[in-house]
């Protein structure tokens, strides 16, 4: 299997440009022109650091959404990031890209390299620090050896082609970004002898022009020789006509724009809480609390509190991915359908069958789901992805069984479980159907504890499918049907009580 993600090399820093870079462009032709509503001269800035995520692009939706209904003319990305996964480098980049109700610009202070120097060519403007770096989009893959090696051709031509179109859609040259994943593209430095504008083009894009010979005083650029990644610093990059300026602090990204306040949008405690449910031991805490709650709730049916607690673990599991980028409803349908398969094997079709495997699978499926923004791996990364899910739900299957077997042995003795199993009463008469026959010597250690015998007769006072609930004198306890169906209202004797379960079986009236 191959593995995407992106290299990190660094090249030497190259000399800085005079101060021209540094000179604000006209205000003008800085921001559109607002919308009705919104306020002159104000900026956000969004801190988009650390390793390029689904997680952290998903972030990154959300605040630009925050930032456009708040009325801002201009949106900075503060962009300090090693890299990332390609696929998702390039969704932050499309979705600057696409902006119109604000300028964007990317502000990198130390790096922006790898996935980082693909999300900064996807905004408008780029101002760097004068020691940062921007560029070296070099693709790398894991081998079957667990060597890390440079992609194929076939991988980075198709890179290098969405690059150019990043670049060009910005006024960026071209071959200078397709240099970035090339490295043995080289670049040169032309001018076109009827305009006298310099230029960056490869060999192969002078040949190609239908006028080759227009373009003369062909110089290289250092950066792009052979066998190194494009990588620039904040002033080379502005030689380069790659970024628009060199600022050292945010005070000076705010006067370049002109903007009367630049307003930090900060990591709010939403964020904070879907970046820890997002976390693997959270993940697996949630799954176990969850799936040991839906337990206790089907083994003692009514309570409510294990319902309540399962529901409010799942929705707290499916709401971090929902907001985390890699969760849609398609994962809720499934679990759902997988939790309504489980109820039908439980209550209506007693064993364990189809419904029972097929509600089991449905739900590991939507949990491994909705940690990945993809249906099924197509390289290494993505398949450690998900095999690590799957180890994760796993460990919490192999935990659950040791609750369920430790719950099911000493429910009625643990402290607050105990308190929700309904215990019948400790004695009756045969007059308020409750007598006891012989058999009722035979009582196990926990019937004794709970005060209820085998040959105990009462009252169903629901439906037994095989579930429900029976009146044995004045209390009432979760029974289960043993075998056929039993009406509401039917007689029935206990048969068996072991576990946490009260088995009972219906009994025929005599004519």
């Amino acid at each position: 299997m191959i593995c995407l993600s992106l290299a990190l090399l660094v090249l030497p820093s190259c000399a800085a440009r005079p101060s021209e870079a540094d000179q604000p462009p006209p205000k003008a032709a800085q921001t559109p022109d607002a919308p009705e509503g919104q306020e002159e001269g104000t900026g956000a800035l969004i801190v988009f650091d650390g390793v390029i995520t689904p997680l952290r692009v998903a972030y990154l939706k959300r605040k630009l959404e925050a930032a456009r209904e708040s009325g801002v003319r201009v949106v900075v990305v503060e962009i300090n990031s090693p890299g990332g996964g390609v696929e998702e480098s390039f969704a932050a980049a499309r979705m600057l890209q696409q902006i119109t109700w604000a300028r964007t610009v990317a502000y990198v202070p130390d790096m922006a390299l790898s996935g980082g120097a693909v999300v900064a060519l996807g905004c408008d403007d780029i101002v760097m620090g004068p020691n940062a770096r921007l560029g070296d989009v070099g693709v790398i893959y894991q081998d079957d050896y667990a060597f890390f090696q440079y992609a194929p051709e076939k991988v980075r031509s198709d890179i290098a082609l969405r690059m150019r179109a990043l670049a060009e859609a910005k006024g960026r040259p071209p071959a200078l970004a397709e240099a970035m994943v090339d490295m043995d593209l080289e670049v040169y430095r032309v001018v076109d002898a009827s305009t006298n504008e310099a230029a960056y083009k490869t060999q192969a894009e002078i040949d190609a022009d239908a006028d080759p010979g227009r373009w003369q005083q062909k110089q290289p650029v250092f950066e792009s020789r052979k066998e190194h990644f494009l990588e620039a610093t904040g002033s080379r990059a502005v030689e380069l006509d790659l970024a628009q300026g060199v600022v050292h602090d945010r005070e000076e990204v705010r006067q370049r724009y002109e903007l009367a306040s630049l307003r930090v949008v900060r990591r709010s405690g939403i964020d904070v809480a879907v970046a820890v449910l997002n976390s693997w031991p959270i993940t697996f805490l949630l799954l176990l609390v969850g799936v040991s709650a839906l337990y206790v709730e089907m083994s003692a049916p009514g309570i409510s509190i294990g319902g309540l607690i399962a529901g409010l673990c799942f929705l707290a599991l499916f709401w971090s991915r929902f907001l985390g980028g890699t969760c849609g409803w398609l994962e809720v349908i499934l679990f759902v359908s997988g939790v309504i398969f489980l109820a039908v094997e439980l209550f209506l079709l007693p064993g364990f069958g189809v419904a029972g495997v097929l509600g089991l699978l449905l739900i590991l499926v939507s949990v491994v789901m909705a940690g990945q923004n993809y249906v099924l791996p197509s390289n290494e990364r993505e398949l450690v992805t998900t095999l690590r899910s799957l180890l994760v739900v796993l460990a919490s299957g192999v935990a659950f069984v040791g609750v369920a077997m430790v719950a099911s042995r000493y429910f009625g003795s643990i402290p607050v479980l105990n308190r929700l199993a309904l215990k019948p009463p400790t004695s009756g008469t045969p007059g308020d159907s409750q007598g006891k026959s012989a058999e009722g010597k035979a009582a196990t250690a926990l019937g004794e504890a709970h005060g209820i015998q085998v040959g105990d007769w009462g009252i169903a006072v629901s439906p037994l499918r095989p579930a429900g609930k029976g009146r044995f004198g004045e209390e009432y306890v979760d029974i289960v049907a043993d075998g056929a169906f039993v009406e509401q209202g039917s007689q029935v004797r206990v048969t068996d009580v072991s576990g946490n379960h009260i088995v009972v079986a219906a009994v025929e009236e005599k004519a």
